[in-house]
């Protein structure tokens, strides 16, 4: 993570930069992420990562107080995650996080895991159910690159 980041960097343009610093540090870790992750429920994760060892992880970026305040949904994404994290920059007080989600410090070129997140082991079958919809989202991701007339996003 970049000490002198701007933390005045306008509203729109902090969550990409707070999403490429959380990828960095998830992708240090050996996992894989995909951003935007629709959820069985048709809700949108921002960020979602599968470590190595199966541990899925669901990271929330709040980019400033109101966009905290005005999200609602985030309680119900740990049905789908061993572990939720929220990811700020230094512009949003860490204070607004509640203390049951890990947190991550990040910037537009790294982050930092200032919290780990609480644990709550998810069930063989739903943990089945996430990591095949994380590997179909990310494969259909994929072909959309390479062949961008032939889309497939689940």
């Amino acid at each position: 993570m970049n000490d002198g980041a701007n933390p005045l960097l306008p509203v729109a343009e902090r969550a990409p930069a707070i999403a490429r610093g959380v990828c960095r540090l998830l992708a240090a870790a050996g996992a894989s992420t995909v951003l935007e992750m629709r959820l069985p429920d048709g809700r949108r994760a921002d960020i979602m990562a599968v470590q190595p060892n199966g541990t899925i992880h669901i990271v929330e970026i709040k980019s400033c107080i109101a966009d905290f305040r005005s999200d609602r949904k985030w309680p119900d994404y740990r049905e789908f995650c061993d572990s939720l994290y929220f990811a700020i920059d230094l512009a949003t007080p860490q204070t607004i996080i509640p203390e049951t989600a890990g947190l991550i410090l990040a910037d537009n070129y790294g982050a930092q895991i200032l919290r780990v997140g609480i644990e709550h082991r998810l069930s063989p079958a739903r943990r089945k159910a996430v990591t095949l919809r994380f590997a179909r989202t990310a494969a259909s991701r994929l072909l959309a690159i390479h062949d961008p007339m032939c889309r497939s996003e689940l």
